[in-house]
């Protein structure tokens, strides 16, 4: 028996509403969640229309053969930047106005395969081996409006087409519990001789690699409460039912990181000459959502790791095409350079609980925003209903306009491997992150060059604390004697 997929009911009607425009076929993104036994979709969103030049308006390529796939994965790899904690794109979809055989199945099966390998590639995380690894492909007919609706192992590159249930059911998006959570991040990324020659985004990631398995061995307090893996979710608490609204069911999540190793680990020391550094602060806000249905407290606090991960991940790649897209200059190496990454805005879906993200900068509109959203998800969203989760400082100076649709980040992502090396030669590099009122960290532009002249002068006292107390018993001994003699 195939796989089974509970779908919001208004995922039918948008499916059915979608103009082809003339076209043979349009294509899309399936969003939802997974779980042991069935898998929730909540969202479906068109892949917007490639711009093309003359040219091509006069020989249109409309066949489903000619399904663009690096334009398919691109909108894939920005939506999943918006998806928070436990969201995933679990499929593809395509409406067609034929009946298509078995070279289109193939068609939808590369299509598959290529969203989620190109998705694998930017993440910090893993897939567990207990974790569903089936993606849906969804074909729809618009002339007899069946639905074809199968699912491939993507662990799998040989797997075949299963069948698969797909079933509307009301009020699904209303039926899910939030986790929140606050992250004050810190991380020292050394740039070895060796590896300056590396782009920056590559050493970053490297670097990034190795905090995140602290957030993946840290400890998740619940409410305040360590609980078990196998646990309900909302043990002692009421569940919310029908069409009740789930947002009252929210969770406060802390992340307690260890700072010793476990006694079976042996500590080594590594010593390196390094030509710069890069350095990533402030208070970082994660969002999660998962399922009212037996929800485990492990299924929670795995959403939880890979929203901190995501999100903090997302925000320097959006800052190295930022960097690439304005072609700002390198400093001098005696030079130290500061940037601000983009901090994260929330919005809710449309008759919802779930609330979806984007990033901003400091010198982006609310509009832009708003129009992004339309363009990545084809939904309608109200500029009042955005919420900025973190404090935005407008005073910051040098902060590039983003790429705020498709088109122009195409551009931008096809050029990455050749990203800027600002940082590289001989200096720090410091990405200073989102912030807040509660958590304040360089918040003002006077302070922010003297933090690493005050860091290096107190690493240079701790360095040298040997010769200090030397110093400091000799003179103490010189002065003793002196007192005697004179006496």
């Amino acid at each position: 028996m195939g796989r089974t997929y509970i779908v919001e009911e208004t995922i039918g009607q948008y499916l059915s509403n979608l103009n082809l425009q003339g076209k043979s076929f349009v294509s899309g993104l399936l969003i939802g969640q997974c779980s042991s036994q069935k898998d929730y979709v909540i969202l479906a969103t068109r892949t917007p229309p490639k711009e093309e030049n003359n040219e091509n308006l006069k020989h249109p390529k409309d066949k489903v053969d000619n399904l663009d796939e690096e334009w398919a994965t691109e909108h894939a790899n920005q939506v999943s930047r918006m998806l928070p904690g436990g969201l995933l794109v679990l499929g593809v979809f395509i409406i067609t106005t034929l009946e298509m055989g078995n070279d289109f199945q193939n068609t939808l099966r590369r299509l598959v395969f290529a969203v989620e390998k190109s998705m694998n590639k930017k993440r910090l995380w893993n897939f567990t081996e207990e974790e569903v690894s089936d993606r849906v492909t969804l074909h729809i007919c618009s002339s007899t409006k069946k639905i074809l609706c199968r699912t491939y192992d993507i662990h799998d590159p040989k797997s075949s087409a299963k069948p698969a249930d797909w079933k509307y059911q009301n009020g699904l998006s209303t039926s899910w519990l939030s986790l929140e959570c606050t992250v004050h991040i810190n991380i020292h990324i050394p740039l070895s001789t060796t590896s300056v020659s590396y782009p920056l985004e590559k050493n970053t990631k490297n670097g990034l690699a190795r905090w995140a398995k602290q957030i993946e061995n840290g400890v998740y307090l619940i409410n305040g409460q360590v609980k078990a893996e196998d646990c309900d979710l909302l043990e002692g608490q009421k569940k919310p039912r029908g069409n009740a609204q789930a947002s009252s069911c929210s969770f406060d999540v802390r992340v307690l990181t260890q700072l010793l190793l476990n006694s079976d680990h042996r500590s080594t020391a590594t010593v390196q000459i390094c030509s710069g550094s890069v350095n990533l602060k402030g208070a970082v806000k994660s969002r999660a959502y998962i399922h009212s249905n037996k929800p485990k407290v492990k299924d929670a606090v795995q959403a939880v790791k890979r929203d901190i991960l995501n999100t903090v991940a997302d925000r320097c790649e959006i800052l190295f095409e930022d960097l690439l897209l304005n072609e700002i200059p390198e400093k001098k190496d005696s030079e130290k350079e500061f940037h601000i990454l983009p901090h994260r805005v929330f919005v809710p879906i449309p008759g919802s609980t779930v609330m979806l993200c984007d990033y901003k900068f400091g010198d982006e509109s609310a509009e832009e925003i708003r129009d992004h959203f339309i363009e990545m998800l084809d939904h309608r969203i109200q500029i009042e209903d955005l919420e900025i989760a973190e404090e935005i400082n407008t005073e910051k100076k040098g902060e590039g306009q983003r790429a705020r649709n498709i088109h122009e980040r195409e551009t931008s992502t096809s050029c990455l491997p050749h990203a800027p090396q600002w940082g590289c030669a001989r200096n720090q590099a410091f990405l200073s992150s989102s912030m807040n009122s509660e958590a304040p960290l360089d918040n003002r532009d006077d302070e922010q060059p003297k933090e690493p002249m005050q860091t290096s002068i107190v690493l240079k006292i701790r360095q040298n604390m040997g010769m200090i107390a030397a110093f400091a018993v000799a003179v103490l001994a010189v002065g003793i004697a002196f007192h005697y003699f004179s006496d």
